[in-house]
């Protein structure tokens, strides 16, 4: 899931050399934090939280085959 955030988040914004995602599993739950530019951050969020919302629903249906509860944080 890691990779796919990662894509994503390339695809988006202006410096892609600056997004960095890190995951942390505790048991079933599963935390990935995207970190990206300061300038970068309304086009990864989105007007509304349109396109952060987008992404944690791509996340959480590639998710659901692996039965794993997958939270995104964009920090």
């Amino acid at each position: 899931m890691k990779e796919l955030v990662e894509i994503i988040a390339k695809a988006l914004v202006d410096n892609p050399d600056e997004v960095v995602v890190s995951e942390k599993t505790e048991g079933r739950n599963m935390v990935i934090e995207l970190h990206v530019a300061a300038s970068d951050m309304g086009k990864v969020i989105g007007k509304q939280g349109r396109i952060a919302k987008a992404i944690r629903s791509v996340v959480k249906a590639a998710s659901s085959k692996e039965k794993i509860n997958i939270d995104v944080e964009i920090v």
